[in-house]
C-alpha cells in the first residue's frame, strides 16, 4: 500500500497536473525502495518483540521463533534498515537536499523505539506510528515538490503540498483507530506482556465507546467534503459514497456494538480497506479538474 500510494502521487496526481516534480523514474523507484525497506526493518523489529503477545493473540501468525531465528530477524533488521537508510542518502543527494536524508535516520531509530518501548505506552505507540504512516505520503511531497520550489511556482508547489498533507491527514486518522482496535482485539496478550495499552488503562468498554466516538470523525469530515466540494462531480461522489463514507458509517455501526476478538478484527480490516479506497481516490482528481476546468 506504501508503493502504491506513492506511485498514485507521483503518477496520478502530481505530473498529470504539471507540478513541478524533481525525481525520476529512478529516482521515485529508490524513494519508493527505501521507504519500505524502512517499513519492513520496522515490522521485524516489532515481531521481534511481540512473540510473547503474539503467542496468546495470534499464535497461527508468529514468525520469530518458528519460521525463522531470532538472530536471523535481527540480521534482517540490520539488512533492511541500511537498505533503507543508504538509498535515502542517496536520492537525497539526487534532489541536492542533502539535509533530507535525515528524514530515514529519525523514521527507523522512532520505529525501533516504538517496537521496543513506546508500543507499551498509553496512547503515545499508536500516535507514533499513525504519524509514520502519515509520514509515506508526505515524504513524496518533500522530494518531489519542495526541491523545485521557485519565486514563479511557490504558490501551487505548496498547493500540491497541500492536498497531499491532507491525504496524509486521513491516512494518520484512519491508522489511528485501527491501532486502537487491534489493541481491544489483542487486550488479553498485551495484558500477560504488561502493556499499558488504551483497553488495559481504562478497560475494554469505555475504549470500545472512544473508539466509537472517534470513528465518527473522519465519517462527518469526509462527509463534509463531500458535500462542500465534490457535489458537482456524479463520479466523485458516488464514489466517496460507496468507498469511503459507506464503510466508515457501517465502522461506526459496528463499532458501536462490537464485543468479541472476532468484530473487532472485521473492524480493523474494514478500516485497512477505507484507507486503501481514500488512496485509491487519487484516481479521480483528473475527472474532478476536468470537470471544473
Amino acid at each position: 500500500m506504501i508503493a502504491l500510494v506513492q506511485l498514485l502521487i507521483k503518477y496520478a496526481f502530481l505530473e498529470p497536473f504539471g507540478a513541478q516534480v524533481s525525481l525520476t523514474p529512478l529516482g521515485i523507484t529508490l524513494l519508493i525502495l527505501a521507504t519500505i525497506s524502512i517499513a519492513a526493518a520496522g515490522n521485524i523489529v516489532n515481531d521481534i518483540y511481540d512473540v510473547e503477545t503474539d503467542l496468546v493473540n495470534k499464535p497461527n501468525k508468529v514468525i520469530v521463533g518458528k519460521s525463522i531465528s531470532e538472530k536471523t530477524a535481527y540480521n534482517l533488521f540490520i539488512i533492511f534498515n541500511f537498505i533503507g537508510v543508504g538509498l535515502g542518502f542517496y536520492v537525497s543527494h539526487l534532489v541536492g537536499k542533502s539535509p533530507f536524508f535525515s528524514i530515514f535516520v529519525i523514521i527507523s531509530v522512532l520505529l525501533y523505539v516504538y517496537a521496543t518501548y513506546l508500543k507499551r505506552t498509553f496512547l503515545i505507540g499508536n500516535i507514533v506510528i499513525s504519524v509514520l504512516v502519515a509520514l509515506s505520503l508526505i515524504i513524496v511531497g518533500v522530494f518531489e515538490l519542495l526541491p523545485s520550489i521557485t519565486p514563479e511556482n511557490r504558490h501551487l508547489q505548496l498547493a500540491f503540498f497541500k492536498i497531499i498533507f491532507n491525504y496524509a491527514i486521513f491516512a494518520f486518522i484512519i491508522n489511528l483507530l485501527r491501532e486502537i482496535t487491534k489493541d481491544i482485539e489483542d487486550i488479553d496478550g498485551d495484558y500477560k506482556a504488561g502493556m499499558n495499552t488504551l483497553p488495559i488503562t481504562i478497560g475494554r468498554d469505555r475504549a470500545t465507546q472512544i473508539l466509537f466516538v472517534l470513528t465518527l470523525i473522519p465519517l462527518f469530515i469526509i462527509t463534509f467534503y463531500t458535500i462542500n466540494s465534490l457535489y458537482k462531480n456524479q463520479i466523485a461522489v458516488i464514489y466517496f459514497l460507496i468507498a469511503i463514507i459507506g464503510p466508515l458509517l457501517y465502522v461506526s455501526i459496528k463499532t458501536f456494538s462490537a464485543t468479541t476478538k472476532k468484530e473487532y478484527h472485521h473492524i480493523s480490516n474494514i478500516l485497512k480497506l477505507v484507507m486503501l479506497f481514500g488512496m485509491l481516490s487519487l484516481l479521480l482528481y483528473k475527472y474532478i479538474f476536468l470537470y471544473n476546468a
